[in-house]
């Protein structure tokens, strides 16, 4: 370790990558697939000198929510003049999203530095233990680059489920499970108290804990945290007072009335357990933010691709399209619940009767889809709706054929359309009708759209030669 607490440059080191080479080495690595366990992360992560070690902060567990409780968190620290690392997932435009500081994603030639200084130390682990993942090895260079950062906060999103995620090599004192609901049953089990031991698992002796989880949930988290002595916050929703197309107000217990700038019911529950985080870190003595710091970074929160608004103009025409991931069943029962809150604030929502909603979706096959259009076809707003049904270029999606007979048999009232080209049904989505269009059902896809609809500076990848 230097002298500041930042690991020493490993060696040896691959040389001369460029970012376009640097990322398709990590994502090489997805050919191992997903192997969860933490040997080879730990072994990687002490070549290169425990870099993690350096790092203070909340680990974040849940099926739903942790995005937006790191977002909310992340977003007050901010204001409070804390600087502030994240580490999102999965990313939408650019792998770089993956590392951020300050809301400011790692740059094409830190990654590409730190992946030469990783590749020949994965190789050294992958001989004795078997080849890091390509998650393994992105929470390694993730860590790396975070202890050079330095930022006064590490808020780190756990991948999949707790004990064996590679994120899990780290316990920065604060430790958090948002909620829990069936989602990656194959691997977590099939109950959700099964799937909550896995995610309490990354509850350590010595932390503090919070969580928003309830029922069988909220039992085993409370187990393990008596069994470990580990104090537990418990972060009911609050009462919610209001909404529009901007956002929600709840009343939060010491603050009052407070403007949260994340768009759904189900942010009042992300909001309390932000909050309650914040209380941890503070009792930690990590970071300590005021009413007004924690107030004026609930307003400011931004979490793109989740129930974000965009205005977009196409063939002189504006249109307003909302992009959210909804890939599980918990997620499109929250996608359902903000389309019926926001319809009479999006565009022909006061119309009688009101403009109909183009919806384009995709799914993976390894999810529920059926349940997951079954929870989103709760809503009245898809009553005569035009679904365009598509696939993202992967081996995991699901064919539009077959997406498109699940919401034909569960919406009979919609158009539903196969369009096998992902960016030839947003552009047909967007000359179909005047009401907004919703793009979701996995995040790959909301990636696709905002690439194509925002134009980010900061996302810009180098071309590759």
């Amino acid at each position: 370790m230097t002298e500041h607490g930042a690991p020493a440059s490993p060696e040896p080191v691959e040389p001369g990558l460029t970012y376009a080479q640097a990322l398709a080495a990590v994502e090489e690595r997805g050919r191992f697939g997903v192997h969860l366990g933490l040997v080879r992360v730990r072994a990687l992560l002490r070549l290169m000198g425990d870099p993690q070690t350096a790092l203070r902060g909340a680990l974040v567990a849940g099926t739903n929510g942790k995005g937006s409780v790191i977002a909310l968190a992340a977003s007050a620290l901010q204001v409070a003049g804390y600087r502030v690392g994240v580490t999102p997932k999965p990313h939408l435009v650019s792998y770089r999203e993956r590392i951020m500081v300050d809301g400011r994603p790692i740059t094409p030639e830190a990654f590409a530095r730190l992946v030469a200084e990783a590749l020949p130390l994965a190789d050294r682990v992958a001989r004795r233990h078997g080849p890091p993942t390509e998650f393994e090895l992105l929470t390694a260079i993730m860590f790396r680059h975070l202890a050079e950062a330095r930022p006064d906060v590490a808020l780190i999103e756990v991948g999949l489920g707790g004990r064996l995620d590679a994120t899990h090599a780290w316990d920065g004192g604060v430790a958090v499970v948002t909620n829990v609901s069936l989602d990656h049953m194959d691997r977590l089990g099939p109950t959700i108290a099964a799937i909550a031991r896995e995610k309490a698992a990354i509850i350590e002796r010595g932390d503090i804990a919070v969580t928003g989880t309830s029922g069988d949930a909220h039992d085993v988290v409370r187990r393990r945290c008596a069994r470990l002595d580990v104090p537990l916050t418990t972060a009911p929703p609050p009462p919610i007072i209001g909404w529009d197309r901007d956002g929600i107000d709840v009343a939060l217990p010491r603050l009052g009335t407070t403007r949260v700038g994340l768009r759904g019911r189900h942010q009042a529950a992300n909001v309390a357990v932000a909050d309650a985080v914040l209380d941890a870190l503070e009792e930690r003595g990590i970071a300590s933010c005021s009413a007004d710091a924690r107030r004026e970074g609930y307003r400011r929160a931004r979490w793109p691709g989740r129930l974000e608004l965009l205005e977009v103009r196409t063939s002189g025409a504006a249109r307003e399209v909302l992009l959210d991931g909804a890939h599980n069943p918990a997620g499109a029962e929250a996608l359902a619940g903000a389309l019926d809150d926001l319809r009479p604030y999006l565009a022909g929502g006061l119309a009688s009767p009101p403009a109909a909603v183009t919806l384009v979706w995709a799914s993976m096959r390894d999810k529920d889809a059926q349940a997951v259009v079954a929870a989103l076809a709760a809503s009245p707003v898809l009553v005569g709706a035009t679904i365009m049904c598509t696939a993202m270029p992967l081996p995991r999606a699901l064919a539009p054929a077959e997406l498109a007979g699940i919401w034909r048999a569960t919406v009979p009232s919609a158009t539903v359309v196969e369009v096998p080209d992902p960016a030839a049904a947003l552009d047909r989505a967007l000359a179909t009708g005047t009401g907004p269009v919703v793009v979701a059902g996995s995040l790959y896809l909301v990636g696709m759209a905002r690439g194509t609809l925002v134009d980010d500076p900061q996302l810009r990848d180098p071309v590759a030669a």
